[in-house]
């Protein structure tokens, strides 16, 4: 009896993680919800790196690779509270890239889920070329 009670014990911890982990995710928007953003006057902000954004980004993104964000947090001053779309290639350093800005009291920042790899399955306009910063 005591073996049943300690696995219900443990079920209810994993399903108490599961629960907080899903509480604690970044805002994020699908990447058509990211490319109307964007067109509504959002600045669109590509973290990944400039070989990455040299081979496909969406049109008129902003360049400023996740390792560099916290230095250059002075360039998106005049974004603070304006909305910021971020993206990457899967939506994971954009993730990494909100919670910075979260930090630094930015207030309109979301994810693109999925990153580039979703807003080219979607059919969304893809451009090469080199990066804007």
């Amino acid at each position: 009896m005591k073996g049943l009670t300690f696995f219900k014990s443990l079920a209810a911890t994993a399903l108490l993680i599961v629960a907080v982990s899903a509480c604690s995710e970044p805002a994020g928007v699908d990447v058509k919800q990211g490319a109307a953003m964007q067109s509504q006057g959002a600045l669109m902000l590509d973290v990944r790196e400039p070989d990455e954004y040299v081979q496909g980004h969406a049109p008129g993104s902003t360049l400023i690779p996740l390792g560099q964000l916290e230095k250059r947090l002075s360039e998106l001053g005049a974004h603070k509270n304006k909305p910021i779309a971020l993206i990457c290639r899967s939506g994971n350093r954009s993730g990494a890239a909100l919670k910075i800005l979260e930090k630094a009291g930015f207030t309109g920042a979301v994810n693109v889920l999925g990153g580039m790899n979703a807003w080219t399955k979607a059919g969304l306009p893809v451009v090469t070329g080199t990066a804007s910063r």
